[in-house]
């Protein structure tokens, strides 16, 4: 029977798990064989006994060497890596070009590693997007943290003293987390305005009330899957020489735009937070990718000018619950869609399996991280 094991997290601050109870007796009725290490759904509060009842087994200290896949959230260190066994199956959100001595590692030890941020964004593979399920929570627990932070209402108020106007807020990036941002944003009454450099994101961004901020189209930001593309320096020059008037008006910015596997690209300078007023707040959602705003410290709330900049870099791991839950599920369809007749079967030549495939049978197969681990060895 085909052994898997959920691991539990190490990073600090991370509260999330792979698989819950409900998934877990999932992968049981498909016929795997399923180990929980202690504790493992602790800071999510899904109990070890939950585990049980699903049909799981508990161990304090399950040797990863035992199995045939582990399933994680967070990236494995190259230790955790190399005490896999050989030939074995690993899922989780291994953020690879972040952590090249590990991909090495797994590559050695001949892990077929499957990258959750890598899954292609095709139809067949909605259910598995655990990229786009985690950056929703990021865009509705950003504006949370504005709201809380801010030193004013969101809504527009009527009262016996006289109207309070609505707080204004700029969302920068509508993709699966700027949208978010953007109805959670209208949901609390603020009024939203939104850039993004793909024009055909501007119905979208309507449709949830918002406002498109018009920008120089003479080259598209359009990327493979959805995603934006890097764009030239004097593109974003100009990005943000038309977004600052709008930033210096608002109450909040959030700032959500990446481009995988690149540095995330500066859309908030420091004359640009200067300009703004004091009590503002801007929430830096691409600090794990050197951030958006010139002024962002990761994990850290520094004030500027009476500005606070906020640049969280697990907001999915705040609301753990949810997180989880679509997470695990996004991990449980994958490991199904891999199983035939019983067993894991890893086709690199497969729609869904080739793209999310990290490392496989002694090689580093997606083309950008191998270029990275080539360049990083000298070779």
């Amino acid at each position: 029977m085909t052994s898997v094991l959920i691991q539990r997290e190490r990073r600090p601050g991370e509260t999330r798990v792979a698989a819950t109870p409900e998934t877990v007796k999932k992968l049981r009725q498909a016929g795997l064989d399923v180990t929980v290490e202690a504790g493992a759904g602790d800071g999510a509060f899904f109990r070890d006994a939950a585990y049980e009842a699903a049909g799981a087994q508990i161990a304090a200290a399950p040797p990863a060497e035992s199995v045939d896949a582990v399933l994680r959230v967070g990236p494995v260190t190259a230790p955790e890596a190399v005490a896999l066994r050989s030939g074995a199956v690993l899922v989780g959100l291994l953020a690879p070009h972040r952590h090249l001595d590990t991909v090495r590692a797994l590559a050695e030890r001949r892990i077929s590693a499957l990258s959750m941020e890598l899954v292609p964004r095709i139809t067949r593979a909605q259910n598995m997007d655990a990229l786009s399920s985690q950056a929703s929570i990021g865009g509705y627990k950003a504006v949370i943290l504005a709201a809380e932070r801010l030193p004013k209402y969101f809504p527009l108020l009527m009262t016996a003293a006289g109207t309070i106007p609505p707080a204004r807020v700029v969302v920068m990036g509508a993709g699966v987390a700027g949208l978010q941002a953007i109805a959670t944003a209208k949901r609390l009454g603020a009024v939203v305005e939104v850039s993004d450099v793909r024009a055909a994101v501007k119905e979208q961004i309507e449709s949830l009330g918002a406002k498109f901020i018009p920008l120089p189209m003479q080259e598209s930001g359009e990327g493979q899957g959805g995603y934006a593309r890097e764009m030239t320096p004097e593109f974003l020059a100009k990005q943000r020489e038309i977004v600052a008037r709008h930033v210096a008006a608002a109450d909040v910015v959030i700032t959500t735009a990446q481009v995988p596997g690149k540095r995330a690209p500066i859309l908030v300078t420091r004359a640009m937070v200067e300009s703004m007023k004091p009590g503002a707040v801007i929430v830096d959602l691409a600090a794990t990718e050197g951030g958006n705003c010139e002024l962002s410290r990761p994990d850290e709330e520094p004030e500027h000018g009476g500005v606070r900049l906020l640049a969280p870099t697990n907001l999915p791991a705040t609301m753990p619950v949810d997180a989880s839950t679509i997470y695990s599920r996004n991990v449980a369809a994958l490991l199904l869609y891999l199983l035939k007749e019983g067993k894991l079967v890893i086709d690199p030549a497969d729609v869904i399996t080739g793209p999310t495939l990290l490392t496989h049978d002694g090689a580093v197969t997606h083309a950008p991280t191998a270029g990275l681990v080539q360049v990083t060895s000298g070779a």
